[in-house]
């Protein structure tokens, strides 16, 4: 590893936009702060009515806005407040991932997960662990827009 790899790894905060279920992930996520959950302040919570709602197209207009990350959070299978919005959403995940790949950007930054409005600790665990695999690949810079 050569030396600015290290530095960047050392140093390197990724930040991570985060669309989560009004009706449940974000109900963990508020979980998880009332209960004084610890966890990295990476993410910016986006509440989104449910997540089949969110387009690939939010995904990569994250990306492109200098996001390192991205998480899509719904109600657990099943579960969903409009029946089957966590099966579109689920649907979605192949093709994201293949869109990522297709420009360049590896599938990894982008994640789902499935939190009930109970689970204010496994939110918490996203979170870390979301933050932990996205530190190695460093700053995502393929689809950054050129703000200068």
């Amino acid at each position: 590893m050569s030396e600015q790899q290290a530095e960047v790894t050392t140093d390197y905060e990724p930040r991570i936009v985060a669309f989560l279920c009004k009706w449940c992930s974000s109900a963990g996520s508020d979980l998880a702060g009332v209960s004084r959950i610890q966890y990295p302040s990476n993410a910016t919570p986006i509440t989104v009515p449910c997540s089949g709602s969110v387009s690939p197209m939010y995904i990569l207009s994250a990306l492109k806005k200098g996001a390192d990350g991205v998480l899509v959070s719904g109600c657990h299978i099943g579960d969903c407040h409009y029946i089957e919005g966590n099966y579109l959403a689920r649907r979605k995940i192949h093709l994201v991932k293949e869109l990522l790949g297709f420009v360049g950007v590896e599938q990894d930054r982008f994640r789902m997960s499935w939190v009930s409005a109970a689970e204010g600790a496994k939110y918490s665990q996203v979170i870390k662990d979301f933050v932990e695999d996205l530190r190695p690949l460093g700053p995502q810079t393929k689809l950054k827009a050129d703000r200068s």
